[in-house]
């Protein structure tokens, strides 16, 4: 596709991601639409996904894209990975420089490496945005079950770097802001939070397709990446349980996404003989996670208690919540945050526990309609895209002013955040 050419508009926004392709990743693509709409030019600099083209225009925003590295294999293909993706961005954003000077660099983490890009166009008066996505210092004891080491020091002393280049910092929830204020040492005017929600208008029930229910009455799913910290292998061990142990013949598995232990999934699943029972979609887009989460009947969080889950928040549960879905998750305090009532708490650690708040649930229909009424609740009133948006649009409003030929700025739905601000909950030792 040949890229098309961008209005000339106010300030030149220019993303940076690493993790996932733009639009697959949701929340970018939202920022994305949110700075076109307020009168911002925006580029994204990101891998590739499956046939995407080098360079392309998508609704008014520059997309100009890399092929991704071989997926990471340990810690030295992981840090293979990063340079690899490193050396691609800051080749991209050299050449766009060039080309359409941009005035604000906002780097989404992980890795948090991208404050070194920013640094090369610092002289010439461009400013660094962190959009702070996950706590990589977390993310590495989680899953490694090391609290120091010299890999954890080396991840921290990014994240201090990271957020000592930064001119504001966008955190997805009051957890996030206070790492940067205490482990950042940011003053708390230079930190927003902005969280993931999703924009209700979009992500919002349709028409059910019993056909994604394989003949059965009830269908789970899970959507979001499928990495080692997600615990998705509890959802197939609760299959299992459900399935295989306690006989039930009522229940369809969806398992929405890819990541790096998909292959280790689909295994799993053909080694308990339930194959027939989960379905595997890979790559999710918006028709196809509309098609299943409004088929179905639970939306699954399986996100164990670790230092990084307790600490973050799951795009996946409330996009379950906007779709009208109960949820069940295990009793982490942002999940508690985000959903409140309108969850399902599994008891205990383990797939068992959670085998039984997915069994609770389908036996129990007046619960699932109050909570999917109250999930829904949630996201049109203050966790929705809608009231981020306004908070969004502050920060590049403060840093570069309102473009003079802006569009209206109110949209339906646009709002402030309703009730108190959640005090902060899983805060991580500052070190």
């Amino acid at each position: 596709m040949t890229e098309a050419a961008l209005p000339a508009r106010g300030g030149h926004v220019l993303i940076l991601v690493q993790n996932l392709p733009v639009p697959l990743d949701r929340r970018v693509w939202l920022e994305c639409q949110t700075l076109t709409r307020a009168g911002y030019r925006v580029s994204v600099i990101c891998p590739k996904g499956p046939g995407d083209p080098a360079r392309q225009t998508l609704e008014g925003v520059r997309l100009l894209k890399y092929d991704p590295p071989p997926a990471a294999d340990g810690a030295a293909g992981f840090a293979l990975e990063c340079a690899v993706s490193w050396v691609q961005t800051a080749r991209l954003a050299r050449a766009l420089y060039r080309e359409d000077p941009f005035d604000v660099i906002q780097a989404c983490n992980p890795p948090d490496t991208f404050f070194l890009v920013a640094k090369l166009f610092k002289s010439r008066g461009v400013k660094f945005v962190f959009d702070h996505h996950d706590l990589c210092p977390e993310i590495f004891r989680s899953r490694f079950g090391r609290d120091r080491g010299l890999a954890v020091e080396f991840l921290l002393a990014l994240e201090r770097a990271t957020f000592a280049q930064a001119d504001h910092v966008i955190s997805t929830n009051e957890t996030y802001r206070s790492v940067a204020i205490h482990r950042g040492r940011k003053d708390r005017s230079d930190t927003t939070v902005v969280r993931s929600g999703p924009d209700p208008s979009v992500m919002r029930p349709g028409p059910d397709d019993p056909a994604l229910r394989n003949g059965r009455r009830h269908l789970c799913c899970y959507l979001g990446i499928m990495g080692h910290q997600d615990g998705v292998d509890i959802v197939i061990r609760a299959a299992d349980v459900l399935v295989n142990r306690r006989d039930r013949q009522d229940v369809q598995f969806a398992l929405l996404g890819f990541g790096d232990t998909y292959d280790q999934l689909r295994a799993l699943t053909t080694e308990l003989g339930l194959d027939d029972y989960v379905t595997f979609t890979g790559r999710a887009e918006l028709p196809t996670i509309t098609a299943y989460l409004s088929s179905a009947t639970l939306g699954l969080s399986p996100d164990p208690s670790t230092p990084f889950n307790q600490a973050s928040t799951m795009n996946k549960t409330l996009e379950y919540m906007a779709f009208r879905l109960p949820v069940v998750a295990f009793d982490l305090a942002e999940t508690r945050v985000s959903a409140g009532p309108a969850a399902c708490y599994a008891a205990g650690t383990d797939h068992v526990g959670f085998a039984n708040a997915i069994e609770d649930l389908l036996d129990d229909p007046e619960s699932r309609a109050a909570l999917g009424a109250e999930g829904r609740r949630r996201i049109e009133e203050s966790l929705g895209w809608p009231h981020q948006a306004e908070q969004y649009r502050g920060v590049y409003q403060s840093l570069l002013g309102v473009p003079a030929e802006a569009p209206d700025l109110v949209v339906a739905g646009d709002g402030a955040l309703t009730g108190p601000t959640p005090a902060p909950v899983g805060l991580v030792t500052p070190s």
